[in-house]
């Protein structure tokens, strides 16, 4: 049950978005197996949650740990995007969803990657497996271990492609953590998930996840499927300058899994909109008082006159992404060209993930690494940028990093 004491428009505005949300997930609570998650990740904040907690059966979401095990092998040099990983029979005996591997191929990195993320393939995911923990049975446990190193309490691993397995179980807030992790600690391979087909031995295999193609923001994560589960989904999606992570357990259709997930994703936009909307109000006059606590300069649509109607913002401005709440000025404003801006890779809970983010984009972009720690409702984030750059360098970086799949924006340096 949801309760919030908010006075004057603060309250008012949140409830306009918390009320229907409520209605909408008390309709769900019929349907034992739904469980739900929603974060702002930038802050970490909760914006919405039901069952959160409850244990569930992750089914191919499974496979995003999967991919954590080989995205950070791959970052410690133990395998490349050629390296060739053997199919035994037991992964050739893997049933649907598969690729049709059989006992004696060899499969590449790169195509276990696109095969795990857009077929959802069974085989590939025992492949990956034996290939990093010698069987599955070893491979699952060193899951369960990584899954507590990153936080995630509450979940068991026994297999690493999430085909039934009672023991086999985890909780939506845990999944929700799984996807920020991903993104946070392999930046570059985020952009795998946001893909829709590929091919392989002259079959190509389309994606399952229709949210990436269907509804506004959403660029990736994973759907997953068995009938103990019902439908998974877990999506991350980014409208303005403002990005989400949503986790939704035991649809009962696929359909009505990514109607109701849509539905999450505009309320919780929404209620990031409000809270900025409202911080502003309570703020008047100050210069640069937005919840992330820097001015943004990013590349956003162009702004419409009816941002700023007599002195009133829009808050669908703050929505789009084409006003900072923050600020009473068009995100687009001419401001100086001196080398006080910087590239934000990401925020982090913690200060050596930051340094590491930020040394890591200087692979492709040059500036000099800094760590900003900054306080947001009681909990220390760590920003991760780029700094000592001109406005121009570092639009330029920022466009550069995000073709390698690295989230960014461009900020003033002493926000």
């Amino acid at each position: 049950m949801f309760e919030f004491k908010l006075k004057g428009n603060k309250g008012f505005l949140l409830g306009l978005v918390i009320l229907p949300l409520m209605i909408l997930t008390s309709q769900l609570h019929a349907n034992p197996r739904y469980a739900s998650i929603v974060i702002n990740a930038d802050t970490g904040k909760v914006l919405h949650e039901s069952s959160a907690d409850a244990s569930r059966y992750p089914a191919s979401l499974t496979k995003m740990m999967t991919l954590y095990m080989l995205f950070e092998a791959m970052e410690q040099g133990k395998l490349t995007h050629d390296s060739l990983m053997p199919v035994s029979a037991h992964a050739a005996s893997m049933p649907q969803t598969n690729i049709g591997l059989r006992a004696g191929d060899r499969l590449s990195v790169r195509d276990a990657i696109p095969a795990l993320i857009v077929r959802s393939a069974n085989d590939v995911a025992t492949v990956v497996a034996e290939a990093l923990g010698n069987s599955e049975t070893n491979f699952a446990r060193m899951m369960t271990n990584k899954a507590r190193l990153l936080g995630m309490r509450a979940t068991t691993f026994r297999n690493a492609s999430g085909l039934p397995n009672g023991e086999q179980k985890t909780t939506a807030r845990d999944m929700v953590t799984l996807s920020v992790r991903l993104m946070e600690d392999f930046p570059k391979n985020y952009h795998y998930f946001s893909t829709q087909s590929f091919r392989y031995k002259g079959v190509t295999y389309n994606s399952h996840n229709r949210m990436i193609r269907n509804t506004i923001g959403v660029d990736g994560l994973k759907t997953g499927f068995i009938r103990a589960s019902g439908f998974n989904v877990a999506t991350s999606a980014k409208r303005g300058n403002q990005r989400v992570i949503a986790v939704v357990m035991g649809g009962k259709t696929a359909a009505s899994r990514d109607q109701h997930m849509a539905q999450l994703l505009d309320r919780s936009f929404k209620k990031v909109a409000a809270i900025q909307l409202a911080d502003l109000r309570d703020n008047k006059g100050a210069k640069s008082i937005s919840l992330r606590g820097i001015a943004i300069e990013a590349p956003v649509p162009t702004v419409k006159p009816a941002i700023l109607l007599d002195n009133k913002v829009d808050p669908a401005a703050i929505l789009r992404g084409e006003l900072s709440a923050g600020n009473a000025v068009p995100n687009n404003s001419v401001l100086s060209n001196t080398d006080d801006w910087a590239v934000q890779i990401g925020s982090y809970y913690e200060h050596d993930r930051a340094q590491a983010q930020a040394q890591a984009a200087t692979r492709w972009v040059s500036g000099e690494v800094a760590v900003v720690e900054v306080e947001i409702s009681n909990r220390t984030l760590y920003r991760a940028r780029l700094i000592g750059l001109q406005k121009n360098q570092a639009h330029s970086a920022c466009q550069n990093l995000s073709r390698k799949g690295m989230d960014c924006m461009v900020v003033r340096s002493h926000g």
